[in-house]
């Protein structure tokens, strides 16, 4: 069996189908919201916001990048700014590539493990990613909500807002009492691992969730100053990228408050997990659309939701995609024979 430190995930050709759907999706989308007077204004968008979410977009991605090497704390080498932000860019690529966002985590544990990070603690430095980001989303959708109350606002949806607050606490609370419980579940008869038909396929999963949970013990125990950095940077790269919506409204003349487009993009990429297009195609255009529209202009809200996507979605493909193929075949050149 191939070293699966050695291989990043494969692609087939279906999957390049899949990523030019994905990337055709926005035009169609942006024309049947708002017709040949969208794309119009799409072309007129003033390249000086343009210029600006991209340099916005350019932060973020050395924003995760600085979050990597605090969390690995020197566990994986001698990790620089260029090398933390090269996997941050392959990864993210995968992540877009790929339905549900599927390769990203896998492309993650793989360069890490080819730095010699163990796949349990690459694990559990992905789960602490992912938990700095929950408690972002929890914290400032439970203060969207209490604005809501305290001020009068003209926000539509307000209950689907309320609705959302309650799903995301439950998957916080979720995902840690299964951590925190995991050795009686996985001891429980009627779980579903139990019910697994290998003896060495239950004993080869439960070891390896043991030493995720063991090696996610280590990276919390990491000092709190690190900790707080990362929750800071966490809060400063979802604070701009989400900034990103608000930009491209404003650079088809629309008037919006930059809360509501913070809502607006957290529970449309919600729904776009729910699309079998790499990146939620389609689900995320729509679902950002329709919120905008009790807000915007129909060609405006059409013509921002292309700009975004651009930024959002297909300027991580064209900037990670030489990434991922220099990360993979360097790997490929070293073992070669005639090295």
């Amino acid at each position: 069996m191939a070293d699966p430190r050695r291989q990043l995930p494969r692609w087939r050709p279906w999957h390049g189908l899949l990523v030019v759907l994905a990337l055709l999706a926005p035009l169609p989308i942006t024309a049947w919201m708002g017709g040949l007077d969208a794309l119009a204004e799409a072309r007129r968008f003033p390249p000086g916001i343009l210029v600006l979410m991209l340099l916005v977009a350019f932060v973020c991605w050395n924003l995760n990048a600085a979050r990597l090497r605090l969390m690995l704390d020197g566990r994986a080498g001698r990790l620089g700014q260029r090398g933390a932000l090269g996997i941050e860019l392959a990864s993210k690529f995968a992540l877009c590539a790929t339905p549900a966002g599927s390769g990203g985590p896998a492309t993650l544990l793989v360069l890490l493990a080819r730095r010699g990070l163990p796949a349990p603690r690459g694990a559990a430095v992905f789960l602490l990613d992912q938990g700095c980001d929950l408690l972002f989303f929890l914290c400032m959708l439970s203060s969207v909500v209490a604005y809501s109350l305290l001020v009068e606002t003209a926000w539509p949806h307000q209950a689907l807002i309320r609705m959302a607050l309650v799903a995301l606490a439950l998957v916080v609370i979720g995902a840690t009492l299964a951590l925190g419980w995991l050795p009686r579940l996985l001891r429980y008869p009627a779980t579903p691992l139990a019910r697994w038909p290998s003896g060495y396929r239950r004993r080869w999963l439960a070891r390896r969730l043991l030493r995720c949970r063991q090696a996610l013990g280590a990276t919390l125990a990491l000092p709190f100053t690190t900790l707080l950095a990362v929750l800071v940077l966490t809060t400063a790269h979802w604070l701009l990228r989400y900034s990103l919506l608000y930009l491209a409204v404003i650079g088809v003349g629309g008037d919006i408050e930059w809360l509501w487009t913070f809502l607006t993009q957290m529970l449309a990429m919600a729904a776009s997990q729910f699309s079998f297009l790499p990146g939620g195609a389609g689900a995320a255009e729509l679902g950002v659309g329709g919120l905008l529209l009790p807000v915007v202009g129909r060609e405006q809200a059409a013509a921002a939701v292309l700009v975004w996507r651009l930024v959002c979605y297909h300027l991580y493909l064209v900037a990670g995609a030489p990434m991922f193929l220099l990360l993979a075949c360097r790997r490929r050149l070293s073992l070669s024979p005639c090295r």
